[in-house]
């Protein structure tokens, strides 16, 4: 079995790489090799490559600039998924792809279900709406993934900007009335391969299902939350010094205005991927431990070097 991965060099295709391989080849590229802002190229890179199960990681997700270019955002997250499903439909492969919590606006008191309706607030959301849409339009055999809240030990993520501000900065105000699942790009990783392991099988057997998925961590907490577990797990790792903590403040989304705005409530709800494919997801602390303890692990080995 051959395996494309897209966007091999954000934190969710790094780690596919890895997690992919017991799977059969994985051909992972990276923009260089595959720009979504050039969708006109991906035909020719799909009928050169043939795989049988293609992984779209790459996405446009600077959320806020997303506002005012909406045609770029539209352009990779929508135009160029289409011709990747229109790609994969040609050459009978399976194809996997992320979305995100922001196709929804936040407004629900529950957590959202893969039945509700979609109702983006911002451009990025719009976006990534359009390219779950064409998707569903092409034909083609999918799963589309919808996550929260990704972080990693490497790249540019919430886990690393905190770090690297609590050695900055004596206080630390950050936004507490919006609520989600912090989710590692590892357990997405791994999940995926479990998931292409089984939906291969469907498909061999003729009883595989196309549908949308919500994969995120167990549990929920907000952003000022996740930052004190945050601080917490890096001063117990030695990673920042107990005494120098910043002080953490709460505040609300009115007091940091940005650009785009985010739903007050990220929440996913699991119960449909563990029905089908007996995944349960980790809670977010267990997930945000293990991430520490990586990182903790990368900056020995480059203090070593």
């Amino acid at each position: 079995m051959r395996l494309l991965v897209t966007g091999a060099s954000g934190q969710v295709g790094w780690e596919l790489a890895r997690s992919l391989m017991p799977l059969g080849e994985v051909v992972a590229v990276d923009r260089n090799e595959c720009d979504l802002a050039r969708p006109q190229d991906i035909p020719a890179l799909i009928e050169r490559i043939r795989p049988d199960i293609i992984v779209n990681a790459a996405a446009y997700t600077a959320v806020d600039k997303a506002e005012a270019d909406e045609e770029q955002a539209t352009l990779v997250n929508g135009t160029a998924v289409s011709m990747l499903a229109e790609a994969a439909k040609k050459a009978d492969a399976l194809l996997i792809h992320y979305s995100t919590d922001y196709v929804f606006d936040g407004t629900k008191a529950a957590a959202y279900t893969e039945s509700d309706e979609p109702c983006p607030a911002g451009a990025y959301g719009r976006s990534k709406l359009a390219g779950e849409q064409a998707i569903r339009q092409s034909g083609c055999d999918h799963l589309i993934l919808r996550t929260s809240w990704v972080f990693a030990s490497r790249g540019h993520n919430f886990v690393r900007t905190m770090l690297r501000l609590a050695q900055e900065r004596k206080e630390l105000r950050v936004i507490d009335d919006q609520i989600g699942a912090p989710t590692w790009a590892r357990n997405i990783a791994d999940a995926t391969a479990h998931i292409i392991r089984q939906a291969q099988q469907e498909r061999q057997q003729h009883n595989f299902d196309s549908g949308v998925f919500n994969l995120a961590s167990a549990g929920e907490t907000s952003w000022h939350g996740f930052t004190r577990a945050i601080l917490d797990g890096a001063a117990q790792r030695g990673l920042l010094s107990p005494e120098r903590l910043p002080q953490l403040h709460p505040i609300p989304t009115e007091a940091y205005p940005l650009p785009a705005p985010r739903p007050k409530n990220s929440r996913l709800a699991g119960d449909k991927l563990h029905r089908r494919f007996g995944i349960t997801q980790p809670s977010w602390r267990d997930a945000l431990a293990r991430c520490l303890d990586e990182y903790m692990e990368h900056r020995g080995h480059e203090g070593g070097n």
